[in-house]
């Protein structure tokens, strides 16, 4: 245990709110660190300070913590700009959310996660709600003001630009296995948003 556990505990009971996020940020740093299968209630609840029943209460299984613990702590990193400009807020947000696979080590633990989603149940929906639907409906909220602005056309389909942009790096993660480079993010954006025809 950490002495902040450890300081943490002498004080008496901690607000839920309080306990939550310790509990999601201990989570966040064993998935990033160690691995989804390191992702135990048993570590999460020491390293947090907190009962292992209350883990049991708020999460149905380790996976639904991990899942969830991923989406705060990568929340921050991969918030949506508005500058105006859709080019350049697609490049920021997507250049983000490629170094935060590369450079800050998410790329092991997001494959761990989806993996593991396609038999847990639990995880699956954990995973869904937590984070990636919410992450799509940030870019389609910033795609439709765009659209709103005159810069995408009335007719353009924000769920495929959504997936054209995002989905191409899940592809070459999972399916491909190839690096995620630094210029992958503008090369995507303008294909998706000048298309390939002449």
């Amino acid at each position: 245990m950490t002495e902040n556990a450890a300081a943490r505990r002498g004080r008496g009971r901690r607000p839920a709110a309080e306990v939550r996020a310790g509990v999601l940020a201990a989570a966040a740093r064993i998935l990033l660190t160690d691995g989804l299968r390191a992702v135990t209630f048993d570590r999460v609840a020491t390293e947090a300070g907190s009962s292992k029943m209350t883990l049991y209460k708020w999460w149905p299984s380790p996976g639904a913590l991990a899942a969830e613990s991923y989406f705060a702590h990568s929340s921050r990193t991969l918030q949506f700009p508005d500058t105006g400009d859709i080019r350049a807020d697609l490049i920021a947000q997507l250049g983000s959310f490629i170094r935060w696979l590369t450079d800050e080590g998410a790329a092991k633990p997001l494959s761990e996660l989806i993996g593991a989603a396609q038999m847990d149940p639990d995880l699956a929906q954990a995973w869904s709600q937590s984070y990636a639907l919410p992450r799509r409906e940030l870019a389609r909220v910033r795609l439709r003001t765009a659209q709103q602005h005159g810069q995408l056309r009335d007719d353009a389909d924000l769920d495929i630009i959504t997936d054209q942009l995002w989905g191409a790096c899940y592809h070459r993660l999972l399916v491909l296995k190839v690096p995620l480079d630094d210029t992958l993010a503008e090369r995507l954006v303008d294909h998706a948003l000048r298309g390939a025809m002449a």
